[in-house]
């Protein structure tokens, strides 16, 4: 799918589901000074003109400040201040935490590449080699989530 079928379809799933409403460019702008690095495009679009999260697998993604409540984390920002301020933790902050599996593992997004190249979070073998990649980028892990083929991420053996 493209970034624009992305965005539409998130659209039509936030219309039917009830999800919360988008965004303004000052929500975006509070979490990318909060992050440090910019948000991936895709998810900066589906931030302003689709829903502020609880889009994509099962219960959907974190939001931006304001948006969707997921678990222990209100947003995007309140987990990632808290992981950055965990002295034991040593995930580099451009991860963005946006989806948690279960069990600890999470999706997070690296916002260094525009393309926002994704990884996963497993410490249940410890938490010294946690992240890793899952050799997609965001728009591909929103097609197959979006297709119902998105699955818990698991290390390439």
């Amino acid at each position: 799918m493209t970034e624009d079928e992305i965005v539409q379809k998130v659209a039509e799933i936030a219309r039917l589901e009830d999800l919360p409403a988008p965004v303004g460019p000052d929500v975006i702008e509070e979490a990318e000074e909060a992050i440090g690095f910019p948000l991936p495009s895709l998810l900066k679009r589906l931030y302003l003109e689709a829903a502020n999260g609880g889009f994509g697998p099962e219960e959907g993604i974190l939001g931006a400040p304001g948006g969707e409540w997921n678990g222990d984390w209100s947003d995007i920002i309140d987990i990632h201040n808290a992981i950055q301020d965990d002295e034991d933790d040593t995930t580099p902050p451009y991860f963005v935490w946006i989806y948690e599996w279960g069990c600890g593992i999470w999706s997070l997004i690296d916002c260094r590449d525009p393309s926002g190249p994704m990884w996963a979070w497993d410490p249940n073998d410890g938490i010294e080699n946690a992240a890793f990649p899952t050799g997609m980028n965001f728009t591909q892990w929103m097609t197959r989530a979006l297709s119902g083929i998105l699955d818990i991420p698991e290390r390439a053996v």
